[in-house]
């Protein structure tokens, strides 16, 4: 076998596993910015999204996102993964290129946990997570990356703001809009309250994993071990860097202070908004979009949550609006002068044409994935399974929904066990859990 396509192999094998560790990182974000009593919970969701996706997806979506000769709509290139075993001389092998393809399904469904935080049954997520990987996200991989009308019409999606990210966002609104805020979200008058996270430490160390994992997903999408990777790793530690320096700077501007989370959320949102131009952007079509980008998700977390829509962890924002943003970019700064994309935008002289593309690409993934979710989660709603109780969600769903605590002691210093109390860590104090009112407990 020629060494080049070992080297193509193993390289992308690595970056699989990169794209792989995003959950790791997905899953920190959202538990710091979330509260204890959910932890564990949020913690689940990640895993059993990179569990449901790597079989659901291997059983039906890799058939369906890339399906071979079809309408360029819908197709379907049967169960399972063809030639798995296999070792052909030349490309790709089969099981790197479906480890590659399956990490990406899992951070695509990976995105609505977040936004759904701490007030959904476990068995509706488990819904979700087989439906996005099973059809939804196959279905718009294979209008792109699998050949279909978007690949006919000249889209650009590199790496996959819109394929993947606008994807998840798009989930993430909606799923957040039917299930309703969180109890204590908003006053009886309608003005949003914070519901502080337990722990900003972890949710900045999720955004820093993110970030070393995104070096396997855009270079890695060069689906070669070239020249061009390294010019890939760099762009993409731009888009990072000024995408959370804009954030932190709007931040400071409009609260007043230098919002962490803000800052952080504003690497990622630089991250998502790349993924699409990358291939054919110059260092200052990055910059610009990673700045733009972290500009505009602060704007956007506060709408959003002016507009009564309680999203904790701003994935719409980020995904959703960074994704959209990403695809616009495209239209405006690509050029044929970075890594031999081919592609020109607006501001390099390559006319409306490509920004037009990036439009009514970026639409009709909105305008699907929308009607999809609310048939989804209107239908979970109707069923009864979407939203667990109100006493469940003052409780926590580390007990509701899993039967044991996230942490062993609770924030007060008492057991956090189901069946009943020790004392504090010092020994001292009461002998049963202390009683909590549902008015304290929203504070956890």
């Amino acid at each position: 076998m020629d060494t080049q396509v070992v080297l193509d192999n193993i390289f992308i094998f690595f970056c699989a596993v990169l794209v792989l560790l995003m959950q790791a990182g997905f899953a920190l974000v959202e538990s710091g910015l979330t509260q204890a009593k959910n932890s564990a919970n949020i913690m689940m969701k990640n895993m059993m999204d990179a569990c449901v996706g790597i079989l659901v997806f291997g059983i039906v979506g890799f058939g369906i996102a890339y399906p071979g000769e079809f309408n360029g709509w819908l197709g379907f290139n049967g169960f399972g993964i063809e030639g798995l075993m296999s070792q052909p001389a030349e490309g790709l092998v089969p099981s790197v290129d479906f480890l590659f393809q399956a990490a990406f399904a899992a951070a695509a469904a990976t995105i609505v946990s977040g936004a759904v935080a701490g007030r959904t049954q476990f068995k509706a997520y488990l819904v979700y997570s087989v439906a996005i990987t099973a059809l939804i996200y196959p279905m718009v991989v294979s209008w792109g990356w699998g050949g279909g009308w978007l690949a006919d019409l000249g889209f650009v999606d590199f790496a996959g703001s819109g394929l993947v990210h606008l994807v998840g966002g798009t989930a993430a609104l909606v799923g957040a809009i039917f299930i309703g805020p969180r109890l204590g979200k908003y006053s009886k008058e309608g003005k949003p309250q914070a519901i502080p996270g337990h722990s900003m430490p972890m949710a900045i160390l999720g955004v820093l994993l993110l970030f070393i994992g995104w070096f396997g997903f855009n270079p890695g999408s060069q689906l070669a071990a070239d020249l061009a990777v390294p010019i890939l790793a760099v762009l993409t530690a731009f888009a990072a860097a000024s995408g959370g320096l804009a954030a932190m700077i709007v931040s400071w501007i409009v609260l007043k202070k230098p919002d962490v989370s803000m800052a952080g959320n504003g690497m990622l949102a630089g991250l998502v908004a790349i993924c699409s131009g990358i291939g054919d952007m110059n260092a200052f079509g990055t910059l610009a979009t990673g700045a733009i980008a972290g500009t505009i998700v602060v704007l956007a977390v506060l709408a959003v949550e002016r507009a009564g829509i309680d999203d904790p962890v701003g994935a719409f924002s980020v995904h959703g609006i960074g994704g959209f943003w990403g695809l616009i970019a495209t239209g405006l700064f690509a050029t044929t002068n970075s890594t031999g994309g081919g592609n020109s935008g607006l501001f390099a002289g390559g006319g409306i044409d490509l920004l037009v593309d990036q439009v009514i690409g970026g639409l009709v993934i909105v305008a699907f994935v929308a009607a999809a979710s609310t048939a989804l989660f209107g239908g979970l709603k109707a069923a009864g399974w979407l939203r667990v109780t109100a006493e469940e969600e003052i409780a926590g769903l580390d007990l509701t929904e899993h039967g044991a605590p996230g942490y062993g002691i609770d924030l007060r210093g008492t057991s956090a066990s189901m069946g009943g109390g020790s004392s504090s860590p010092a020994g001292a104090g009461a002998t049963k859990p202390i009683p909590v009112s549902a008015e304290s407990a929203l504070s956890m």
